[in-house]
């Protein structure tokens, strides 16, 4: 599957988000490394699939919503490493599927949809239980997608002093914080609203106690994917600044946080940001045409 993903068209942007005290601010760029399997995913899947392949198992089970990116890039992995794919849905089957779904079923994988009560349990349906499949957590959580989203830092420089990133099942996080040295600060962007729970989930994947980290909960703009029109209007402004395109329920937050923590002097002096672009673009196609510029 290493053949389908540029791996050499991910950059390392400048971009100007700090106005004072000489603060510098860069974006990986992950979201260049594939249409589909855009930023972390590829990272935080690389491991459980040679993990399955080890165990010989003939496909991957996971689970998410009707516009998840880890569902559809969980899609095409095991679509181009000739492995079945069952995607668990939350909520009732809609009349119409989202255009994730869609493309989620041309890359070959089953889409079983149960109730939002069923899917808070992770339960699997009667018929699909069978040892013969590998399954992933929701958002790729756990141990082995932290080891893989590590990774992601092999493709940048080790310069900075913070990295940062939006945060959703806290995989990435716990993983950046783990490839991190003692010296560097992780600084984490929840984008749901009162997740209290999340601090410590991201802990149980942290390998060394004494790393610092900060998850910050100020920026979620109302909850999971809510996009009032002053974050829209932020990254169609951010766009026409750099031409880097965010998507409203991860990055769009990532950025328009980080600016305003610059903006309230969180960040000491000198300090040397790395940002995380996680991809996710795809999700924008479920805004009306015309709220984003890009």
């Amino acid at each position: 599957m290493m053949s389908h993903l540029a791996f050499d068209k991910i950059t390392v942007d400048t971009i100007s988000l700090a106005r004072h005290n000489e603060i510098s601010a860069d974006v990986l760029r992950l979201d260049k490394l594939n249409l589909v399997i855009s930023g972390n995913k590829w990272f935080k899947l690389r491991y459980y699939l040679e993990e399955a392949g080890s165990q010989n198992k003939k496909g991957i089970i996971t689970f998410g919503g009707a516009w998840s990116n880890h569902i559809i890039a969980t899609a095409a992995t095991c679509h181009m490493n000739a492995l079945q794919s069952v995607g668990i849905i939350r909520g009732e089957k809609p009349t119409q599927l989202s255009t994730t779904l869609r493309h989620a079923k041309e890359w070959g994988m089953q889409l079983i949809f149960i109730s939002r009560l069923a899917y808070q349990t992770k339960e699997i349906p009667a018929p699909i239980q069978s040892e013969d499949y590998y399954i992933i957590n929701e958002g790729g959580y756990g141990v082995i997608g932290a080891k893989g989203a590590s990774t992601m830092l092999d493709h940048c420089p080790n310069n900075y002093t913070h990295y940062c990133c939006a945060v959703g099942t806290g995989t990435m996080m716990a993983g950046l914080i783990n490839h991190s040295a003692v010296e560097q600060k992780v600084i984490g962007i929840s984008v749901m609203k009162n997740n209290t729970g999340l601090d410590e989930m991201i802990e149980k994947l942290v390998t060394d106690k004494n790393k610092e980290w900060k998850l910050i909960h100020d920026y979620h703009f109302g909850g999971y994917a809510k996009y009032p029109p002053a974050l829209l209007k932020f990254m169609n402004d951010l766009y026409k600044q750099t031409g880097i395109p965010s998507d409203f329920v991860y990055t769009g937050k990532l950025f328009y946080a980080v600016s305003d923590l610059i903006e309230k002097n969180y960040f000491p002096p000198g300090s040397r940001l790395l940002l995380i672009h996680s991809g996710g673009l795809q999700g924008n196609k479920s805004l009306a045409p015309g709220s984003l510029i890009f």
